[in-house]
């Protein structure tokens, strides 16, 4: 089985990530989506509004497991039994971040990463653009799937 793990704050879930998600799904036979939790991380969502986000708007996505993690993300994949690590990519910037991120998961466990380039028409949109928005009232809906604004 080819499983793969789409790791991310997902504070909230994008479009952006939407996006990556439905274009990974080929390619796996599951995809697991792992919210990362980290304690000094302080987020605008709590843990299970985050989950249930993506549920939602993935309910009819069989292939799709939401899980929860902290720790190393290879480490993750490890214990779900994950080959493939997948990243969404905007900008040479994300490149520049993401490479010696997946050369060390490489090197730790063998688990490779693979990275997907967004599509043009949400390369703008980030989690962190959303949260900004939605502080000071802005019309977000075109950023984020619908479970969000609900």
């Amino acid at each position: 089985m080819r499983r793969a793990v789409f790791p991310g704050t997902f504070d909230p879930i994008t479009l952006g990530h939407v996006d990556i998600i439905k274009r990974a799904l080929p390619l796996f036979d599951e995809l697991i989506i792992a919210i990362g939790v980290n304690a000094d991380k302080k987020t605008m969502f709590s843990l299970e509004e985050r989950i249930s986000f993506i549920e939602k708007t993935f309910d009819s996505e069989g292939k799709i497991k939401v899980k929860s993690y902290t720790g190393l993300t290879a480490k993750f994949c490890i214990s779900e039994e994950a080959q493939f690590i997948v990243r969404g990519l905007r900008n040479t910037t994300d490149l520049n971040y993401e490479q010696p991120i997946a050369q060390t998961n490489y090197k730790l466990t063998q688990v490779e990463s693979i990275f997907l380039i967004c599509s043009p028409e949400v390369s703008n949109i980030s989690s962190t653009i959303v949260r900004d928005v939605m502080r000071y009232d802005g019309n977000y809906s075109s950023l984020v799937p619908s479970p969000v604004t609900q």
